[in-house]
């Protein structure tokens, strides 16, 4: 029995996008992208403790570590295109150090949200004119 007979489509994307996504955590780019942003040793105002401080690219404040993300500058999935190819998936997240910024986890909520954003339009114009297909004259 294959592995398409025992999982959907749909299943097997997620399981093999959730292996890639738990792989680009140990990509060294996304560690040399944070040492770019690091901006040293300072006191956490939440916690009064001493930490690493990283400049985030978005707002330009500087956040500890807990307060930061690696940040895809290209979406990993373009929210204007949608899924294309595996291979096109892997390309965009094992990109090269340029391919990564810092953000705050505000910044970053706002950029994500946006993407989202742009993609529900993209697949909701497509639904559309599945349902409404053009006349042909």
């Amino acid at each position: 029995m294959e592995i398409a007979d025992k999982w959907t489509p749909s299943k097997l994307q997620a399981f093999v996008k959730s292996a890639l996504r738990a792989a680009s955590q140990r990509y060294p780019p996304k560690y040399e992208a944070l040492a770019r942003a690091y901006e040293g040793k300072q006191v956490n105002s939440k916690t009064g403790r001493v930490g690493n401080h990283y400049r985030c690219n978005g707002c330009k404040g500087v956040f500890p570590s807990s307060e930061v993300q690696a940040d895809h500058i290209n979406p990993v999935i373009d929210p204007l295109v949608g899924f294309t190819t595996w291979d096109s998936v892997v390309e965009r997240m094992f990109c090269e150090t340029e391919g990564f910024q810092i953000l705050c986890k505000s910044c970053h909520n706002n950029k994500s949200s946006a993407e989202k954003r742009q993609a529900k339009e993209r697949r909701d114009n497509a639904k559309q004119q599945l349902q409404n297909p053009p006349s042909v004259q």
